[in-house]
């Protein structure tokens, strides 16, 4: 759900990829602290794939790996912090930022939940499922979907838009299933850890535009780097 609200508004496209390109910047740079090199790290090269996705300049995702890794001005000093609540109308809302002053980020987090309700840990994420999440497409016509969902080891999958598919895992399994997968015909396109709503709120449009525009503010932060949200598409 993360990203079907974020589709329905695009804003400027110039700002929307500069704050795609400092989030993923980040979460390489995040990656690479455990070492440079891609093949022998799999958040990075699942980071990098993401960021290839996303048409990252190579002098930019270059930077952020080095940055990372300890080879360009220092270590990058990022810290996750979790934070959880409720957008208008009792939406529930997991922010996940990316941050290198905690204190900031709390302050901004408190402010941007002004229309809402910031709770405490454990008060939202008890009603979500903190899962591994695989996009993959096809690289034959003969790969079988459910064949290698269940030899990869993972729990579900979702068919996309033309060969993509979506594989769902135990968080614990998540790099297992994305190393299996190509073994069964997907190439896999981005894996990450991700929250899922298990109860979302159906919402009238007038209500839905003003949990959108909520989420959209909290995703504009730039310490926030994923927003979860139990709302029905």
């Amino acid at each position: 759900m993360g990203a079907q609200w974020k589709a329905k508004h695009k804003q400027d496209a110039a700002n929307a990829k500069g704050r795609i390109f400092t989030k993923l910047a980040k979460e390489i740079a995040v990656a690479a602290r455990n070492g440079a090199d891609p093949d022998m790290n799999a958040k990075l090269r699942s980071a990098i794939e993401t960021a290839k996705k996303a048409s990252m300049p190579k002098d930019t995702l270059e930077r952020a790996i080095k940055k990372g890794a300890g080879l360009l001005d220092g270590p990058a000093n990022y810290e996750t912090v979790v934070y959880e609540g409720f957008a208008p109308h009792q939406v529930p809302v997991i922010v996940e930022c990316l941050t290198d002053n905690k204190n900031r980020s709390a302050q901004s987090i408190r402010q941007l939940f002004r229309k809402g309700q910031l709770a405490t840990s454990g008060a939202v994420s008890w009603d979500f499922k903190h899962l591994g999440q695989i996009e993959a497409e096809a690289s034959n016509s003969d790969a079988d979907i459910e064949l290698a969902a269940i030899e990869a080891g993972a729990q579900d999958f979702e068919q996309g838009d033309d060969n993509e598919v979506v594989f769902l895992t135990e968080a614990t399994d998540l790099d297992m299933v994305a190393k299996a997968l190509p073994e069964f015909g997907y190439n896999v396109l981005t894996a990450k850890l991700v929250y899922r709503a298990n109860n979302p709120v159906s919402l009238n449009d007038e209500q839905r535009s003003e949990v959108e525009a909520f989420l959209d503010a909290i995703d504009a932060d730039d310490d926030v780097q994923n927003v979860y949200v139990g709302l029905a598409g």
